[in-house]
């Protein structure tokens, strides 16, 4: 009963949270919600909502005064990342980023070969990522709900992996990179139409701070 009862305050804490912050800038959003939240309090709003990338941001947040630090750098990278890659949809979600690539710009139909097209608009992104080197990436692929299950899952993993070893092959670290596919399992637009299901057909970076850049909010924070 106890263990129901905090789930519940969770809950509703997180919806809370988000309908409070909704007319807050980026910056103070990175200070706050990081103290309110953490990994556990992450996963569950990133289920809730279906937003797997919001989740996982929210619960690597630090919140507080370094959190703040943190967004003010996000908010210049992420300017930088929309300026530069013109074809990603780029979000900023409390202290971290989401870069949005549809399959479409990525990969051909069915296949987890990068096209021409995709390796152009990855060397862009390459450029700023190298920039700020202070941050880990998380990749996630996801698929829409044509095909089985397993098909599916396997094919956003592949994508995941394959945009992966391109990072790789430009400079960027492999120790920065983790390649999550999560299939159909998590839509984030309608897949009851076309234009719904080309655009679950998608890999999202998650762009966080790293321990350094943690850390150095914080020496920055006590100052």
């Amino acid at each position: 009963m106890k263990r129901t009862h905090m789930n519940l305050i969770v809950i509703l804490s997180s919806i809370l949270l988000l309908s409070a912050c909704s007319t807050w800038t980026k910056t103070q959003k990175g200070a706050v919600v990081g103290t309110a939240t953490g990994g556990t309090m992450g996963a569950i709003i990133g289920r809730a909502s279906g937003n797997t990338a919001m989740g996982a941001i929210i619960g690597a947040a630090v919140g507080g005064t370094a959190g703040a630090v943190i967004g003010n750098k996000m908010d210049k990278q992420a300017e930088e990342i929309k300026k530069t890659v013109p074809d990603a949809n780029v979000e900023r979600v409390g202290e971290g980023i989401v870069v949005e690539f549809n399959s479409n710009v990525l990969f051909g139909f069915d296949q987890s070969g990068l096209s021409n097209e995709a390796k152009t608009n990855l060397d862009k992104l390459v450029l700023v990522l190298n920039s700020y080197a202070d941050t880990d990436i998380e990749l996630q692929g996801h698929t829409d709900s044509k095909g089985s299950v397993s098909y599916n899952q396997n094919l956003s993993v592949e994508r995941a992996k394959a945009v992966s070893g391109y990072l790789a092959d430009r400079g960027i670290a492999r120790s920065r990179v983790v390649t999550k596919g999560y299939g159909e399992e998590i839509p984030k637009y309608e897949n009851d139409t076309a234009d719904g299901r080309t655009k679950n057909r998608r890999v999202e970076f998650l762009i966080t701070a790293n321990e350094k850049m943690k850390a150095d909010a914080e020496r920055e924070a006590s100052n």
